[in-house]
């Protein structure tokens, strides 16, 4: 039911034109979330641009984001166009958004609010129409409340938020889910689709999944690749 509801918000929350924040923990599904959400958005067809935080030097990722004037810092030798401006119109998604430091989550927060775009060293803003997919795993409030994230930016960040449960919270749904994952996995070059007795299923459903769904498809991978018999 957990995940019922959190499929139906985001069918619905796609549908508009507001920011939305998903949190879950590692490999409960959130990018594939955001994936689904943008195509069943109105603008799928328009300029879209996927960050992943952590991958990001802290120091790059303002001018990532908000772009650069030419000599704004040193080693600034041209004029960059952030992905915020790059998605006028469109869908900044960005993964891992918790990790954003909080410099950046103010002026991100200013830049939701307001709708204008001001690049690092210019004198002036961009007005603009984006909007915000993001997710976390982590939850926001108890940052917020440790005073790791910025009280302006959530606000502005996630009007609707969106909480992916994790597979200890959903084990009825393992069955589907490796009959799905053993189909996929059989359909891979030099490998063949085998069955999973109801046994391999109890054992399954009796481990916490500290990985989710990520850690089940893995699981299940190497169990196809090793497995001798048809089951």
């Amino acid at each position: 039911p957990a995940f019922r509801t959190a499929l139906a918000k985001a069918a619905k929350a796609a549908r508009g034109h507001g920011h939305v924040l998903i949190q879950g923990e590692n490999g409960t599904g959130k990018d594939m979330l955001l994936r689904a959400m943008q195509a069943a958005s109105p603008r799928v067809r328009a300029p879209v641009r996927f960050v992943n935080v952590r991958g990001v030097p802290a120091n790059s990722v303002e001018s990532l984001l908000f772009g650069h004037e030419p000599g704004a810092f040193p080693g600034a030798f041209d004029r960059q166009i952030g992905a915020l401006q790059h998605c006028d119109g469109g869908t900044l998604v960005l993964d891992e958004v918790d990790r954003l430091p909080e410099t950046v989550q103010e002026k991100l927060a200013v830049a939701l609010e307001t709708g204008v775009v001001r690049p690092i060293g210019a004198h002036h803003g961009y007005k603009v129409d984006v909007r915000v997919l993001s997710a976390t795993n982590q939850p926001l409030g108890a940052l917020e409340d440790a005073g790791f994230f910025h009280a302006d930016t959530l606000p502005q960040l996630a009007p609707t938020r969106i909480a992916l449960p994790p597979l200890r919270g959903r084990t009825g749904d393992i069955p589907a889910l490796a009959r799905h994952f053993l189909a996929r996995i059989g359909e891979q070059p030099g490998l063949r689709e085998v069955t999973i007795s109801d046994s391999a299923l109890a054992m399954l459903g009796a481990y916490s999944w500290p990985g989710n769904v990520r850690e089940l498809q893995a699981v299940l991978f190497r169990a196809a690749v090793f497995c001798e018999g048809e089951v």
